[in-house]
């Protein structure tokens, strides 16, 4: 069902009568669960800056009797940065569009339009793509800082942010360039293989995180994606930077989970029992489900409940504590990621007089009412290594 593009009309945008139902999904729990639209960090430059410090490996370190004191020490802190990237769309709806909720289009029929104010109607509707915008970049988004305000500034997500405990399941991520409907770079693929892509360049063809399947395979060096098994190749364009993950059609195992909590235990993940948390798409919630029943002989081998940010999770029972599991569905479906929630929240650039995130009036310009959304927004993500992430698990489509 296609949706309204500009002012929607009388004609192009009718009434109904009954209970109205939304279609599309409009949860957004990695977004929801660290603050919101309307909670996070203010801040007054476009890129927040965040610290770390360690401490020395420890070892059986003693001092002789008497002896003088050692040379000072000290220990060297690093830092992490994020950008703000702009969320901006306006919303018009015409006079007469705002005058007539009761020219149905089911006309004579008992009832009432169920939208009875249309434009702040519509606003709702933004605000909450909006916010489906943010969750989908907090995970997915390809940080991009430009020189200047010709190109738009994009966050960094957490999938990107992650470099320490990330582990590819299966063949190796594929590092490629694009140039029309072709992409180059080695490969094991077959015709009718899943990959997803990671990275994409300049291209705008394809979406980061969704699944594609490959149409053909000209060499070991070359290959093209179709959005659908069989379907026309994708015309991607010429990019560089572009990144391919195969997905495995072997089933994970409870090591294969073990192994990832153990990295991130290692190294300093899974430290806030309350907050450590999965997060899943469907299919990695299917197999994780089956691993866990079939390991433990259960039906189902989720444990409770836990309220974390206003946002209910499931827990499960591993060999390193009781974990969260969020289900999102704009993380990609190859993905398995351990997240430590209380380390991330988003950061609002404020505008003075306005706020964080904000609705305002736009000129008239003709018979209708137009309102504007802005805000700028980045993910806070703290430290890499207290996460980590598994890629190119299977994946049911």
């Amino acid at each position: 069902m296609p949706g309204i593009t500009g002012q929607g009309t009388t004609y192009n945008e009718p009434n109904f009568v009954g209970e109205l139902f939304q279609i599309t999904p409009e949860s957004t729990p990695l977004l929801s669960a660290i603050g919101g639209l309307t909670g996070g960090v203010s801040v007054k430059t476009v890129e927040k800056e965040w610290q770390f410090e360690d401490l020395r490996d420890s070892d059986q370190i003693t001092a002789l009797e008497g002896a003088n004191a050692p040379s000072g020490v000290g220990r060297v802190r690093s830092f992490a940065r994020n950008i703000a990237e702009i969320h901006h769309s306006a919303v018009e709806t015409s006079y007469t569009k705002q005058s007539t909720p009761n020219l149905l289009t089911n006309a004579g029929a008992d009832g009432t339009n169920p939208v009875a104010n249309e434009h702040d109607h519509q606003v709702m509707l933004e605000i909450k793509a909006i916010a489906k915008d943010v969750n989908h970049a907090f995970w997915n988004g390809e940080y991009v800082k430009p020189s200047d305000n010709t190109q738009a500034r994009k966050t960094r997500g957490l999938l990107q942010a992650i470099s320490t405990n990330r582990v590819i399941y299966g063949n190796a991520e594929i590092l490629a360039t694009a140039a029309t409907d072709t992409i180059t770079g080695t490969h094991s693929l077959s015709v009718g293989d899943k990959v997803i892509f990671t990275g994409r360049g300049a291209s705008g063809a394809v979406v980061i995180g969704r699944v594609y399947f490959v149409q053909s395979v000209a060499t070991t060096v070359s290959f093209k994606v179709a959005a659908t098994v069989g379907g026309a190749a994708i015309t991607i364009g010429t990019a560089t930077g572009v990144k391919v993950i195969p997905v495995s059609s072997t089933a994970p195992t409870l090591d294969t989970y073990n192994s990832l909590f153990q990295k991130a235990y290692d190294n300093g993940g899974l430290g806030d029992v309350v907050s450590a948390t999965i997060a899943v798409n469907s299919s990695q919630k299917r197999n994780l489900t089956a691993t866990y029943a079939a390991a433990y002989a259960k039906v189902d081998p989720m444990g409770g409940t836990r309220n974390v940010g206003g946002v209910n999770l499931t827990t499960i029972e591993t060999d390193f504590g009781t974990l969260n599991i969020m289900l999102d569905r704009q993380l990609p479906q190859d993905a398995l990621a351990i997240v430590s929630l209380e380390q991330l929240a988003p950061f609002f650039l404020e505008v003075p007089g306005k706020g964080h995130f904000f609705e305002e009036d736009l000129a008239k310009v003709g018979s209708a009412d137009r309102t504007q959304l802005y805000g700028e927004i980045g993910l806070e993500y703290g430290n890499e290594k207290a996460h980590a992430q598994l890629r190119g698990l299977p994946v049911f489509a």
